[in-house]
This record gives structure tokens, C-alpha cells and sequence, in this order.
């Protein structure tokens, strides 16, 4: 388990909904709301890694996985509702499942564009649709994950860069749409994450410490950042601390973007 500047009190009765929970940034978020003493619900479409994930957790009897595609409307709803069955209610949604396509926009196929708008847009919408009716209920918050790709682009990955930058237009959109209802919505924008997903992104063919100490002499911190420090951006987001915050974006990227 992670160690964390939370109390252990902190999340304590809450109920933390997490999509790509299983792995990287997701994960991460659950190690921090558990200890917290909330109960956290995974969400992701391989059962392997769910049961994977909750081993990792500590096989606690406060976390749960259920097995949903956040491509498909049915299966988040599914998902919510597995959450209120298993938890009673939905305090805290984290939207953190997410694919990456590198490559020149010329030589993008129509099936990979699909699938992040799929994964990355609609996947986001879905699960929120499913889960406001109980984030009303609790005048809970919601914690979208956007990339530092989606504030001010990169080089080679268009259109997963207009993908995330759609994730943080919703972010500040929908803070304003749900405010009368106290439901609070944010983002985090991580750069560099030493994550599975930046994992692929390395060539098998160059040395990875190498291709890591490149990446980490991009950022002004002089290292790429860790799965921990994004969530406990994440927690601190969804907790009681930033009662008064919504509709921001916080990039958690080692000073690039300053």
C-alpha cells in the first residue's frame, strides 16, 4: 500500500468509482482513497487484471472489481450500479481509463482514431452519465484524467492530444452545469508518468534507462513523475480540501507547462 499524506479517516464512508483502476494512475488513486478508509470500486475490461490489481490492494474486503468496457454505455451503467450494490452510492468518480496512438496524423487509420474517441472521449461521457444520478445524491466530485497533450499539444500524437484537450473542455463545462447541484468536477493533466502505458510507448530496440533519462531531461525537475504523485493530485481533488475548487485543471508535470 502507498504511503499517503492523508489521514486515515480522510475518505472515510466515501465510495471512490474508478476507470483504468487497474493498473498506472488508476491503481495508484485506489492505494491512496483505501488508506484514506474509503471502499473503492475497479473498473476495467480484463478480469485478469482486475483480480490482479486487488492483490495489489492488499486483497482488502473494502475493494472491488467489476469487469466493463467504458466504450459501451450498457457496461458503465453496469458498472454504477455494481458500485451502489456492492458500496450503497457513488462519492467519488475518477475517470482514468485511457489509450495513447503515436504516429503521424497522415498515417492514422480510421479504426485507431475510433478507438480514442471511443476509449478516451466517450468512455469518460459514458461513465459519468451512469454515475451522476448518485453523485447528485452524495454531492460528490469527479476527477477526469487528461494528459499535459491535451493543454498545449505534442509532437506525434494529434489526435490523442485532441482527445485529451476534449476531456478537459468537458472538465470545465460540466463544473458549470453540475455546480447548482454541489457536484464538483476536475482534471489532472500528468505529463511523463512511469506508468504501463508509457512503458509501450519505449523501443524495444534502444536501452530503456536510456530512453527514460531522455524523457526525464525534457522536465525542468530534471525526472518523469510516478503513477503516486498524479493520484495523490487526484485525492487531494476529491477530497475535503479542495471543497471550494472546481472547473480547474491541475497539470501534475514536473514544470513543463510553466
Amino acid at each position: 500500500m502507498e504511503k499517503t499524506i492523508f489521514a486515515a479517516d480522510a475518505f472515510a464512508g466515501k465510495t471512490a468509482l474508478i476507470s483504468g483502476g487497474t493498473s498506472g494512475i488508476g491503481l495508484a488513486a485506489a492505494q491512496i482513497f483505501l488508506s484514506g478508509g474509503a471502499s473503492v470500486v475497479l473498473v476495467g475490461r480484463d478480469a485478469a487484471r482486475g483480480q490482479s490489481a486487488l492483490t495489489v490492494l492488499g486483497e482488502d474486503a473494502r475493494a472491488h472489481f467489476v469487469r466493463a468496457d467504458v466504450r459501451r454505455i450498457g457496461d458503465c451503467r453496469h458498472a454504477a450500479k455494481e458500485c451502489v450494490r456492492v458500496c450503497g452510492g457513488v462519492d467519488i468518480l475518477v475517470n482514468s481509463a485511457g489509450i495513447y496512438q503515436e504516429g503521424a496524423l497522415e498515417e492514422l487509420a480510421e479504426d485507431e482514431l475510433d478507438d480514442l474517441i471511443a476509449t478516451n472521449i466517450k468512455g469518460t461521457v459514458h461513465l459519468t452519465q451512469a454515475g451522476l444520478p448518485y453523485l447528485r445524491s452524495a454531492r460528490g466530485n469527479i476527477v477526469n484524467v487528461a494528459s499535459d497533450a491535451g493543454v498545449h499539444g505534442n509532437y506525434f500524437c494529434a489526435a490523442y492530444a485532441a482527445t485529451k484537450g476534449a476531456v478537459i473542455a468537458l472538465t470545465r463545462s460540466l463544473a458549470l452545469e453540475l455546480a447548482r447541484d454541489q457536484v464538483r468536477v476536475n482534471a489532472v493533466a500528468p505529463a511523463d508518468i512511469l506508468t504501463p502505458m508509457t512503458e509501450r510507448q519505449l523501443s524495444p530496440q534502444r536501452p530503456r534507462e536510456e530512453q527514460l533519462r531522455e524523457m526525464a531531461e525534457l522536465y525542468p525537475l530534471g525526472r518523469i513523475g510516478t503513477s503516486a504523485e498524479a493520484a495523490a493530485v487526484i485525492a487531494f481533488l476529491a477530497s475535503s480540501a479542495a471543497a471550494w475548487v472546481t472547473g480547474c485543471v491541475y497539470c501534475v508535470d514536473g514544470g513543463l507547462t510553466a
